[in-house]
């Protein structure tokens, strides 16, 4: 019996404090063991935004192993080898990133950040519910794709696509 492959799946962002944080923990509670979601940040800013754990733990998502880590840990020989690189803001999107190995399948799946939000508290808290459906919709239309069946090409296409997903429209995937 074969065991079915892991992708391995990295999420980057400025701070890696919010959007990443939340990526990585939405997919490794939803792919039952598909996919191992990881997040970094090209600047770090070594803690998870206190708003992002609350939300992720009143929607009953684990948090005690999420923290705020830089990506050069994930660049070193020993780092597991990623099969996807999702960006989530566009500061990081314009930064030049270290070279992965592997290889891996990247696209930009811009989400606004909700850690740089103002207003009130609850206006604040939809700038993060906000960024969660969005990155859960698209999280949800990865786990859907045949990747096993897909050419590198045509899933490089499918992944872009997928980061121009909202929270509510339909997707093709």
């Amino acid at each position: 019996m074969n065991t079915p492959k892991v992708y391995n799946v990295l999420f980057l962002c400025t701070g890696n404090s919010a959007r990443s944080i939340m990526a990585e923990a939405i997919l490794n509670a939803q792919s039952a063991g598909r996919f191992r979601g990881h997040s970094a940040g090209s600047h770090a800013v070594g803690s998870v935004h206190p708003m992002a754990i609350d939300l992720l733990q009143r929607n009953h998502y684990r948090t005690d192993s999420l923290r705020s880590k830089n990506w050069d840990e994930f660049a070193t020989p020993d780092a597991p080898v990623m099969d996807f690189v999702f960006t989530v803001c566009d500061k990081a999107a314009a930064e030049v990133c270290p070279v992965w190995p592997g290889q891996p399948i990247s696209a930009h799946w811009g989400v606004a950040d909700p850690a740089a939000a103002t207003g009130t508290e609850e206006q604040r808290q939809r700038a993060f519910n906000d960024a969660f459906s969005v990155l859960s919709r698209r999280i949800s239309l990865l786990m859907c794709l045949p990747i096993e069946k897909l050419s590198r090409l045509t899933l490089q296409k499918e992944v872009t696509d997928i980061g121009l997903v909202t929270a509510t429209e339909p997707a093709s995937a």
